[in-house]
């Protein structure tokens, strides 16, 4: 898929709730990425460190979504993403719709069928399998489609749905039927394969694959140039939407910065 000329670059940050036990770095970071001009700013939906210290610090994702919609003024935020089975769908849908409302129509709803088995175990949550846990995402986006339209007040726009993976039977299919924006984590050549994986998902539902915005996360870059590199290679395959991940509790936003002069001076 080549680049849609008219759907512009941006780019996201995503702020990851871990190791940073003084909220207040993580406020300071929301603040100094918007002032940085990014587009987008992620947290994830997990309940402990995905990586350093196992049991180190950590805090919840939407509730923390609702204080970055009151503190910030331009930037979209979401989920990178939220795990599909750690809320009822009709209830995450509302709490979609009241995040929505709070920062004003700049909400993106990520989703993703969970992958992370710590949470699911110390929480309570049936873990079942990966094609369970892919169907019971397919059950819950109709679902929320359905909650979002009975909603009062409704929210402020359609909210995109962002959707996470790869699989090629069953994640694909969903983004196809359900999703604004599709993210991804591959290289370049793998990428190009899915693309067109999509696409015939896209035709088999009558949608044009175009529709769907692409994102990806730029991650293991060693310094900005080689950023910029990668991001000029999956632009030209269609990427538009660009991630850097971030940890605590310093969350340094150079590479951040350095992309953004990229998209800038595009």
């Amino acid at each position: 898929m080549t680049p849609n000329p008219t759907r512009p670059v941006r780019i996201a940050v995503q702020l990851q709730p871990q190791h940073s036990p003084d909220y207040g770095l993580i406020r300071d970071a929301v603040r100094r990425s918007e002032d940085a001009g990014v587009d987008v700013v992620f947290n994830w939906d997990h309940f402990f460190p995905l990586y350093g210290d196992p049991d180190g610090a950590h805090f919840e994702c939407w509730t923390m979504l609702a204080a970055w919609a009151e503190q910030t003024e331009r930037v979209e935020i979401g989920a990178l993403v939220t795990c599909n089975t750690y809320r009822n769908p009709d209830l995450l849908a509302d709490m979609a719709r009241t995040v929505d409302h709070i920062s004003g129509g700049r909400l993106i709803l990520g989703l993703g069928s969970g992958w992370f088995e710590r949470d699911y175990a110390e929480y309570g949550y049936e873990f079942g399998t990966k094609g369970s846990r892919l169907d019971d995402l397919g059950h819950s986006l109709e679902r929320i489609e359905q909650r979002f339209a009975t909603l009062t007040p409704a929210p402020t726009r359609d909210i995109p749905v962002l959707l996470g993976g790869g699989g090629e039977k069953k994640t694909l299919r969903h983004v196809a039927r359900h999703a604004d924006i599709w993210h991804s984590f591959v290289d370049v050549e793998t990428y190009r394969h899915k693309s067109e994986v999509l696409a015939g998902h896209c035709a088999d539902v009558g949608r044009d694959p175009g529709e769907i915005e692409r994102s990806t996360e730029i991650g293991g870059a060693s310094s900005p140039d080689e950023a910029k590199r990668l991001a000029e290679n999956l632009h030209a395959e269609g990427v538009t939407l660009f991630t850097v991940g971030l940890n605590g509790p310093d969350y340094p936003l150079d590479l951040v910065e350095s992309l953004v002069a990229w998209r800038d001076g595009r």
